[in-house]
């Protein structure tokens, strides 16, 4: 288990992948565990994974900002983490998600006003270092996939019924045959997302699952008892287990281990607050390190 340190005494998350995972306290960014950090940008915190920081710019934004959809305010957000990522404000995609496994690819050749609008997707990707792309979330997993060979980058959006889908198998699947990308030369972040501790789901998701191509017997590993008698989900560990399944290395899958249930005063969560919870943002631009403007913290 790794190390943590922080500022308050933490909640623990159960999940199964990794044995018991230690959610940060209530004061802040502490106890949040390598090799996962916060860095300052200016309009708040984002989480950022240090491997995947080697290969693309990239931020998981928190709840210092709301994405939710609708308003002069959400249009300000989106065009300020293009910034913060080192792109022109308005070179910055991100679809209507379906919650399902489609793709939308934005490629460098498209020019710079090509591959403009909002697909309907939930797996986005791209090899344009001009653009940022992007997915929602309030619960859903998030990630964020770049590959260290050709530079190319995805970020895809998995709730229950997309991890169903099996879109971490689809994403990387679809890299490969856009860009040419390597499975083995695949790191990924998984940010912020509801964990086991605090996801209960009714027996016809844990059909979906055994119903779905491709996931073979490890569904029975993604889904344990509550005290209720409901199944409770890990969505970390089926996608991380898609992924591997697919080739990326166990060593290059990072998962950031928080769950926004748990972590409301720094992440929104739409389990615990309704309609009313607003969203956040993964993105991620390819073939750059570069940072905009913010600082370690």
């Amino acid at each position: 288990m790794p190390s943590f340190w922080g500022l308050g005494p933490g909640a623990w998350c159960l999940g199964r992948w990794g044995g018991a995972l230690r959610s940060p306290g209530p004061s802040g960014p502490g106890a949040i565990a390598p090799p996962f950090r916060v860095r300052e940008a200016p309009w708040g915190r984002v989480l950022e994974c240090i491997p995947l920081a080697e290969v693309a710019a990239h931020a998981f934004t928190t709840r210092d900002v709301d994405f939710k959809p609708g308003g002069h305010e959400n249009l300000q957000a989106w065009r300020g983490l293009a910034q913060h990522l080192g792109a022109r404000p308005d070179r910055v995609s991100w679809p209507r998600q379906v919650h399902g496994a489609s793709v939308a690819a934005f490629r460098r050749d498209d020019g710079p006003g090509g591959g403009d609008g909002r697909p309907e997707a939930d797996i986005v990707i791209s090899d344009d270092p001009g653009r940022v792309i992007a997915v929602q979330i309030a619960d859903c997993v998030a990630m964020l996939l770049a590959d260290r060979r050709t530079g190319a980058v995805g970020a895809a959006h998995a709730g229950w019924r997309g991890s169903a889908q099996g879109v971490a198998r689809v994403a990387v699947a679809a890299m490969r045959a856009h860009f040419g990308t390597d499975p083995h030369d695949v790191v990924v972040a998984m940010g912020p997302s509801i964990g086991a501790c605090c996801y209960e789901v009714g027996e016809e998701v844990r059909r979906a699952f055994e119903q779905a191509d491709g996931h073979g017997t490890a569904v029975a590993s993604w889904f344990s008892g509550s005290d209720a008698g409901r199944a409770r989900l890990d969505l970390w560990r089926a996608n991380r287990d898609q992924l591997v399944s697919v080739g990326v290395p166990p060593a290059q899958i990072h998962v950031a281990a928080l769950c926004t249930s748990t972590r409301r005063e720094l992440f929104f969560s739409y389990r615990a607050e309704g309609a009313r919870a607003g969203r956040m943002a993964a993105a991620i631009r390819a073939g750059t390190v570069r940072w905009g403007q913010g600082r370690s913290r």
